[in-house]
């Protein structure tokens, strides 16, 4: 059964509470793609994510820039390397590459702005579209792996 959920994120803080929520539930192997428009809080839930992801791990605040221009941004919690990658700025699909991405998908935790430049998704990856409505954001979140039904409850909260 495939797992499908929406809800509306209505200030930055929820989009700070599901990224503690993610950053829980994650594991090695994962890959979450995030899509939206520019604006969208792609990169604010990332960043969420990593920060949480610190946090639970001891270390101080870390600072997540967005990876627009460096394309790609490398964080090790737990010995557990996370990726954060930014692929609007990809003239071509061949740059993955490049980059080592594929590398770390189905080992690391990578986390992937604009998946579109992806020649193949992850078969269990978590995708999260986020849509610009009202003063928020509605998201819809997806996969083709059980596993991330445990979120189905959560995300009902956001709305409430």
């Amino acid at each position: 059964m495939d797992f499908s959920a929406t809800a509306f994120l209505s200030d930055a803080h929820a989009t700070d509470r599901l990224g503690a929520e993610l950053a829980v539930q994650i594991m090695p192997g994962d890959a979450i793609l995030l899509s939206g428009q520019i604006g969208a809080g792609k990169s604010h839930l990332a960043r969420a994510i990593i920060q949480s992801m610190a946090r639970a791990a001891g270390l101080p605040t870390v600072e997540v820039p967005s990876p627009t221009y460096t394309l790609v941004q490398t964080y090790e919690f737990a010995s557990v390397p996370v990726w954060h990658a930014d692929l609007y700025r990809l003239a071509d699909s061949s740059e993955i590459e490049e980059l080592g991405i594929s590398d770390a998908l189905g080992t690391d935790i990578v986390l992937i702005e604009w998946p579109d430049r992806l020649d193949n998704i992850p078969e269990n990856a978590l995708q999260i579209a986020f849509m610009n409505e009202a003063d928020g954001r509605r998201i819809h979140l997806s996969s083709h792996a059980d596993r991330w039904n445990s979120l189905s409850y959560f995300v009902e909260s956001l709305d409430a």
